[in-house]
């Protein structure tokens, strides 16, 4: 048993209280007090069953836990994160011990020897608390007649200390009615006390030792548990392709069989339309996480809090259909928002148009209602889109200027161009850059996802930086990322942000520290974001914004009090993508990688999905073996390593315009000659 204070949320009006709290590791279950003397007298306040219970914790606050069983939430506080850590991994002991636990079988009774052993140990320890009760009641009644004060000092310490002997007996009177029903239970469940010479014992212990049907709490009309079917979010959450001739690791162009579904898009020969399956944003679900219960139960039984699911190959029927690469593209779903920074005339402006453009672009990434998520990319694995500016489609004009290089040789100078490469498997790396060149801004970033199981949400770290570069105004501003949370997962599934993030320019010193806020279990709205942004050694900010990443930010200048929209998203229409057709791609794009399953999702057929996901995944462990048995090292294509950890563009904005500059080099005469 384990035993120790934690606080409690109870309800809005009360909030955390101070609990007492006992963990049956044989019984299963999580009993809690409003003291540890009420405990002693086995009063129980409330009490968690755990068979088939899910721990949870948020990485956003390192001290409190939740218990999600009987279709009901509790919510736990401990005083720091070591002490949550302790109940934590004792809970998560009690839950897999006890689901792995065979009950008694009915056809076979415990040793008759050992139960009546225990029989006769607890009447004797009855008979010897009957004697006690007796004489300290006796004890006290002499006390208090006792006309010398000092005398009756002296006698209240020795009162105390049989008082607290006779607390203790009657702990141990629980204890061993616990040992009893373990080794004899009836049905497998603890029962209580049953022997009519403990009448002493009050109804509220006898109460304790039972496991009851369901977790409850004893106070009426006290609101103390959250329903643990969460609503799904309005939005969820998005992410931030190089020649045509590429190669990822296991790229294999093997056909698969196509999915036996009569709805797929198909060509006018009859073939899989996969570029129009690319384009389909209507969500074919395959069912939430209940209709998967065995599934995910079995997912959930080989993962513990904290660990790093990296490794850990999640079930199909969550995918999105699309890469992690074409995801983070959706950072520039709204290109004039970037391209508009350059435009803006002083530091202040172009720096409140960054952080504008950062938020905005975050609301765009999702297709899906329900969180889902997008393909682990391939190791060498390359995306590349380019993008429209409002009021000009210079796509199908005959006359269209080509910038014949950077990240889509065949986009024009006025489009915005967009490539993408997965540069590391382990840890997995994806590098990311993006060009307008006739506004000459650049966009160069790396990030990789370390994924961590939280019990009922999984922490998603974005690790990386990104760097915006306007060349004419020789300004650079650095970014991070915030961490993702799926939330929900037993459920449906559902996604929000949280973390802090900092932009900043060394050139202009100004700066803008963001916070992403996760939603709390009492009140408040999903999806808030606050920000405030400074010049210099400020410290008071010039501007201020709060709202939601997914729906509507509004911003404030502080000198003048000037208010205004940074941005509503009812009013922005996201940029349609325009990425070569998957027949003009090669094996190591994107599109083409992931066409089968892609297909296979889309008419919902799970098994062929899985197959296709499986014959990738093979062909890359192949692919390693036969380096690592070569002695070869995989090399990158568009993006070469930069310090310690991070990447870059090999051939950016920035350098090619450089060389353009450069002066053509003479050869000297003896060359010449």
């Amino acid at each position: 048993m384990m035993e120790g204070s934690l606080s409690k949320w109870t309800n809005v009006m009360k909030g955390w209280q101070y609990r007492w709290f006992v963990l049956d590791e044989n019984a299963g279950l999580l009993s809690y007090y409003t003291s540890k003397e009420k405990m002693t007298r086995g009063v129980r306040r409330g009490c968690v069953r755990l068979r088939a219970a899910v721990i949870g914790i948020d990485d956003e606050d390192d001290s409190t836990f939740t218990i999600t069983v009987d279709h009901k939430t509790f919510h736990f506080q401990a005083r720091d994160g070591s002490e949550r850590e302790r109940w934590v991994r004792a809970l998560e002991d009690t839950i897999v011990r006890h689901g792995r636990r065979e009950r008694w079988s009915r056809c076979v009774p415990a040793p008759a020897h050992r139960h009546g052993d225990l029989e006769r140990r607890i009447a004797e320890a009855d008979a010897y608390l009957q004697i006690m009760i007796e004489l300290v009641s006796k004890m006290n009644t002499r006390v208090s007649e006792l006309p010398d004060p000092q005398e009756k000092n002296k006698g209240q310490v020795i009162l105390d200390h049989s008082n607290a002997m006779l607390d203790n007996i009657k702990h141990s009177i629980v204890l061993l009615q616990i040992a009893k029903n373990t080794v004899n239970p009836v049905n497998g469940v603890y029962q209580g006390p049953t022997n009519p010479s403990q009448e002493h014992i009050k109804e509220g212990q006898a109460m304790s030792l039972l496991v009851p049907d369901t977790s409850y709490s004893s106070s009426e009309g006290e609101d103390d548990f959250y329903d643990a079917d969460d609503e799904p979010a309005d939005t969820v959450v998005p992410g931030p392709s190089a020649s045509r001739t590429c190669g990822a690791e296991g790229a294999s162009e093997q056909e698969a069989t196509p999915p036996a579904a009569v709805d797929l898009p198909r060509t006018r020969d009859g073939e899989i339309d996969y570029d129009a399956l690319y384009e389909d944003d209507s969500d074919s679900d395959l069912g939430s996480m209940e209709n998967h219960g065995s599934v995910v139960t079995h997912l959930l039984s080989q993962v513990k809090i904290g660990m790093d699911l990296t490794k850990v190959v999640l079930p199909t029927f969550i995918l999105e259909r699309r890469s992690l690469l074409e995801m983070y593209a959706d950072s520039f779903a709204h290109p004039d928002q970037f391209v508009k920074i350059v435009d803006m005339p002083t530091p202040r402006d172009r720096m409140v148009q960054v952080v504008r453009w950062y938020l905005s672009s975050y609301h765009a990434g999702r297709k899906s209602q329900v969180a889902k998520k997008p393909y682990n990319p391939i190791l060498g694995e390359i995306f590349r889109c380019h993008w429209d500016l409002d009021g000009e489609s210079v796509e199908n004009n005959p006359a269209k200027q080509e910038v014949g290089d950077g990240p889509v040789p065949w986009c024009s100078p006025d489009q915005l161009s967009f490539v993408a490469e997965q540069v590391s498997h382990h840890p997995p790396i994806s590098a990311f850059y993006a060009e307008h060149v006739n506004k000459r801004i650049q966009f160069d970033a790396w990030v990789w996802t370390k994924s961590k199981f939280l019990g009922l949400s999984i922490g998603v770290h974005n690790i990386g930086r990104g760097l915006v570069t306007l060349l004419d105004l020789e300004e650079e501003y650095t970014l991070t990322f915030p961490n993702g949370y799926g939330r929900s997962i037993l459920t449906v599934p559902w996604i929000e942000l949280g973390g802090s993030v900092v932009i900043e320019c060394q050139q202009t010193g100004h700066k803008a520290n963001i916070e992403f806020l996760t939603k709390p279990f009492y009140g408040g709205k999903k999806h808030r974001v606050t920000c405030e942004v400074f010049a210099g050694t400020e410290k008071k900010p010039y501007y201020t914004a709060q709202g939601e990443w997914n729906t509507r930010m509004e911003g404030r200048w502080t000198e003048s009090g000037r208010s205004e929209v940074l941005f509503d998203v009812t009013n922005m229409k996201a940029r349609r993508k325009r990425v070569a057709p998957v027949s003009r791609q090669a094996g190591g794009e994107s599109r083409r990688v992931w066409r089968h399953v892609t297909a296979a999702l889309r008419a919902a057929d799970t098994d062929c999905a899985t197959a296709a996901k499986r014959r990738l995944e093979q062909a890359q462990r192949d692919a390693a073996k036969r380096r690592a048995d070569a002695g070869d090292k995989w090399i990158t294509q568009l993006f070469s390593p930069k310090g310690e950890e991070g990447w870059e563009y090999n051939e950016p904005l920035s350098k090619r315009t450089e060389r353009s500059k450069s002066p053509e080099r003479k050869a000297p005469e003896n060359e010449a000659r």
